[in-house]
């Protein structure tokens, strides 16, 4: 395996390179435009309008950072808004999205609208530029694991609103390289977890109540999930956006390795040193035939086409979250479930 990788991407490329990041305000998203801004992009970091005037988790970039990019805010639905913002681009990441499974229950024509239309959105101006396009996909589209471990050939199953835009949208990406031959890679990152992630997730959750409560509630926790930490995440992006040779591939980005819910839960217990019980709560249990149960990621296809690999271990990944969300702990609502 080792002879067939490509190791040819140098991430010191993306000096001077116009690189628009959709979804900047986001988790991950902020941190890929910090780490681009680094790398000596001229990025442009697109944000959600919003009346507050907030950048998200942009805002927890280092101030240095940002005053070298050029934030936007807008809405990903506006056709006319994505246009302007792509014109002149070399490398667009689209990570917009609306991602709360749960939220996906209640609205799912907002998941629709984002999802869809606002990818469709960013290919149609992204066809029109000629900027090359990194769309973000997630394990979620795969459903409940039908073979272990996932590889980029597994069917794809909408057990969720949500997963079903991702689909929807990650065809959209098939369909403009196909027929317009636009330069489009779909990277498909698993559980990404680390600093700045919101209580909507459960790492974050499960830290934040272990410090204020003396009982951590959640959902099932027998699903197993296969965690990457985010710079991890941040580096198979960098990759897709320059690696040749692989227009039109959807790519897995993922450790290869499962935890369940429950046994994770409680390796951060043992972490911060907190001895209490994990108490299952049945308003935070997905229904049934829309629960997840196995996600464990075959990354083999990211090393060989792009020579990217996770380097961070569970265990440091948690301590640094743990330290995160211990200094940001007022930020954190962990009593709501979406």
């Amino acid at each position: 395996m080792a002879a067939e990788t490509q190791s040819t991407v140098e991430l010191s490329s993306y000096r001077g390179k116009n690189v628009l990041v959709t979804g900047a305000g986001g988790f991950i998203g902020s941190h890929l435009a910090e780490a681009c801004t680094a790398l000596g992009a001229s990025v442009t970091a697109m944000v959600r309008y919003n009346s507050s005037s907030s950048w998200g988790m942009l805002e927890r970039a280092p101030k240095d950072v940002l005053a070298r990019m050029r934030i936007v805010a807008g809405d990903i639905q506006d056709s006319d808004f994505v246009a302007s913002v792509v014109a002149g681009q070399d490398i667009v990441f689209h990570l917009a999205a609306l991602i709360a499974i749960p939220y996906s229950y209640v609205a799912p024509r907002s998941y629709v609208r984002t999802n869809v239309e606002g990818t469709l959105n960013v290919l149609e101006a992204a066809r029109r530029s000629g900027a090359r396009v990194v769309h973000t996909s997630t394990s979620e589209v795969y459903g409940t694991a039908l073979r272990v471990p996932i590889d980029e050939a597994h069917p794809l199953q909408g057990q969720s609103p949500y997963s079903a835009s991702k689909i929807g949208a990650d065809k959209l990406a098939e369909s403009y390289f196909l027929s317009f031959g636009v330069p489009v890679v779909t990277v498909r990152p698993f559980n990404t977890f680390g600093p700045r992630q919101s209580a909507r997730a459960f790492i974050p959750t499960v830290i934040s109540q272990a410090l204020t409560r003396d009982v951590v509630e959640l959902g099932s926790l027998d699903p197993e999930r296969d965690m990457t930490y985010v710079s991890d995440t941040v580096d198979g992006f960098l990759h897709a956006g320059l690696a040749t040779g692989i227009d039109g591939e959807v790519i897995n980005l993922g450790t290869g390795a499962t935890s369940s819910i429950g046994a994770i839960a409680g390796r951060i217990l043992e972490l911060m040193q907190r001895d209490i019980p994990i108490v299952q709560k049945a308003e935070r249990v997905r229904p049934a035939a829309s629960e997840v149960l196995k996600l464990v990621s075959d990354n083999r296809k990211a090393l060989r086409t792009m020579g990217w690999t996770p380097r961070t271990s569970l265990d440091d990944g948690l301590l640094k979250t743990i330290e995160y969300v211990g200094a940001h702990l007022g930020e954190f609502r962990s009593g709501y479930t979406v």
